[in-house]
């Protein structure tokens, strides 16, 4: 029995959309989850994702706060660093080129770590990033770049874990509802249209939240707004995620906002399938590019692999093999550093190949020049700086000298075999451009003025990154977010009954 009327519904069932509803639950409203996907396919991206989330922390205690399972021995065998306000501000400007919407960057890093606290006292779990953002360094972890917790689980374990505290603090989550078009009479939105098992139906609401997803799953709106190369790009994540928020918003004359010809892209299996699978989650992605280099099919490094840490990087790069000569490109290794491969390139779903000699791997390098592959390897060789140390937990420096495209950190020679190289093409997982929302996470219209009633969080949410992203942000942003148009909404619906009770009057109506 679906009901016919809640409180507050909620458009998604990702991470976003699910700490909207336990925010909007607080309030004492009914709240309604909507997820298109059959159950089994739940979740969103957010169900793709390793789990890591950026947030700010000043030192071990934060994290023990969030993490009281860290051992007194793990603590003094880790360097875990610090990841200030001043830290958060200063990535996310560099890497979006400082266009981030300061009212959206303000509340994301200042919110980020109440934000996980809050999350922790309604019994999500959280974990070092010990295999992949860390390595160990005369005995002692160090850990790098920023990112240092992760869902217990992953994503999936997030999506899991949320949803049920979110049923057992009574928020509903309904499969196979396909919100289609929002209810709206010129001046405030009441519900959302939705198909459920072929059938159309009205839920009516006091405020909607809208946490869908991006459009990265619709290849013509990929083509639309990022380009006709995009068409040709797998899909990290969920095939639910075609802009379903999006349109409905702009239907009603939702203003958009944010970097529409931009997304989050990686480097990503060249053969994986078209959209993600839940089996293989985020093994497809292949991000230890900066322990090797990059070559096209002209046999050419084409990007400085070691310009900074994996995580500034990684979001901006899938873009770049995408424009490549047959949109791939192979990463290069030796044995000098595949100690240092992460996970993902050990799955069985991998295109790779290994050879004995630079001679082997060249022809064995499907698609790409192996007489100018191996004329690039000496050329790459020779301008190593090899007085330089090589530190993986640092940007150590070690780079080369005199080439068209420069490696500025982390270079060592590709000399000592056996080799193994991996094909990969363009992966991406959501897109940057989407509605515009304000501090309370209102949607605006096209005057900038709120539209009663709607409210968004998550990906489809736009100026908030632009060309990059730095690794994590993804979780943290839809969890802010979420928070806070979960917030915004339970206040509102309060609001708008009768006295204000917050006595909700979707939970006792139903349809069949």
């Amino acid at each position: 029995m679906l009901p016919a009327a809640a409180d507050v519904v909620i458009v998604g069932a990702g991470n976003a959309a699910l700490c909207a509803g336990l925010a909007a639950a607080e309030h004492g409203v009914s709240v309604l989850v909507l997820e298109r996907a059959p159950e089994e396919e739940c979740g969103g991206n957010s169900r793709f994702t390793a789990g890591a989330i950026r947030c700010v922390y000043d030192g071990v205690e934060d994290l023990r706060v969030l993490m009281p399972d860290l051992t007194d021995e793990e603590v003094s065998n880790t360097d875990f660093g610090t990841y200030t306000e001043d830290q958060f501000f200063d990535d996310m400007g560099r890497v979006t080129e400082y266009r981030a919407d300061p009212e959206l960057l303000e509340a994301l890093v200042k919110r980020s770590r109440e934000t996980m606290r809050w999350m922790r006292s309604k019994g999500v779990r959280f974990a070092p990033i010990w295999g992949r953002q860390a390595f160990k360094i005369d005995g002692k972890f160090k850990f790098w770049g920023g990112l240092t917790v992760e869902a217990w689980g992953g994503g999936p374990g997030l999506v899991e874990s949320e949803t049920q505290i979110a049923r057992k603090r009574g928020v509903e989550v309904r499969y196979n509802a396909r919100a289609i078009e929002l209810l709206y009479d010129g001046s405030k939105v009441s519900g959302v249209k939705i198909k459920e098992r072929g059938q159309i139906k009205d839920i009516s609401a006091q405020c909607v939240v809208l946490a869908a997803g991006g459009f990265q799953a619709d290849p013509s709106m990929r083509a639309q707004y990022l380009g006709r190369e995009w068409e040709l790009a797998r899909v990290r994540g969920s095939r639910f995620s075609t802009g379903d928020g999006i349109r409905m918003a702009k239907a009603i004359g939702a203003a958009s906002y944010g970097n529409w010809s931009g997304c989050h892209a990686v480097g990503w299996d060249f053969n994986a399938p078209e959209f993600g699978d839940l089996d293989v989650g985020d093994g497809f992605q292949k991000h230890s590019y900066p322990f090797g280099i990059m070559v096209n099919a002209l046999g050419r490094r084409f990007v400085d692999e070691g310009a900074d840490f994996r995580n500034y990087t990684y979001a901006k790069y899938g873009r770049v093999i995408l424009e490549q000569p047959g949109n791939f490109a192979w990463q290069i290794f030796d044995s000098k550093v595949t100690h240092l491969l992460r996970d993902e390139y050990r799955i069985k779903q991998v295109t790779k190949v290994t050879a004995d000699t630079l001679e082997e791997l060249a022809s064995k390098l499907e698609g790409v020049d192996a007489k100018a592959f191996l004329q690039e390897i000496a050329s790459y060789n020779a301008a190593v700086q090899k007085d330089v140390p090589f530190n993986p937990n640092i940007k150590d420096g070690r780079g080369t000298t005199s080439l068209a495209v420069n490696k500025t950190n982390w270079a060592n020679t590709i000399d000592e075999g056996p080799y193994c190289a991996f094909q990969v093409g363009c992966g991406v997982t959501f897109t940057f451009g989407g509605l515009r929302i304000n501090g309370d996470a209102q949607v605006l219209d096209e005057d900038l003025e709120p539209i009663q009633g709607l409210y968004a969080a998550g990906e489809l949410v736009g100026g908030l990154f632009y060309f990059n992203y730095p690794g994590g942000t993804g979780l943290m942003a839809g969890s802010v977010f979420g928070r806070i148009a979960g917030n915004s909404a339970g206040e509102a619906a309060i609001q708008a009954m009768p006295g204000g009770t917050g006595q909700g009057v979707g939970a006792a109506t139903a349809v069949a």
